[in-house]
């Protein structure tokens, strides 16, 4: 039962596209002591063996950062960094959002690169 909805989900999240996914409650939304281009470039190392290549694209004061599904190139969680005077303000929204089974990788970069 439990492989049936991880499929279903998965089947489903691979649906959305990036205003869709902006449009769920973001699953993060903090500050970090990082430029946006800094924080950006960092989830990218850190979710380069899990995920394909992700797209960064300039966004307000900042960058949106698209990352892809593990299993498509459609996106699967969307990153907004805008610049602050002293570091960046990040939302994480990501398609699966309300799925308690969705893949951590995403999660695990985004939290490893707010400080340091």
């Amino acid at each position: 039962m439990k492989r049936s909805v991880w499929v279903m989900a998965l089947v489903l999240g691979g649906c959305a596209s990036v205003s869709d996914i902006n449009q769920t409650p973001p699953t993060m939304s903090v500050i970090s002591g990082k430029k946006p281009h800094e924080y950006a470039n960092c989830v990218a190392d850190k979710l380069l063996k899990t995920r394909g290549p992700l797209q960064m694209e300039p966004h307000k004061n900042g960058v949106r950062v698209i990352v892809p599904g593990r299993l498509s190139t459609l996106p699967a969680a969307v990153f907004d960094i805008d610049e602050r005077s002293s570091g960046s303000s990040i939302k994480l929204h990501e398609s699966l959002s309300n799925v308690p089974v969705r893949p951590g990788d995403v999660q695990e970069a985004a939290n490893a690169c707010i400080s340091g």
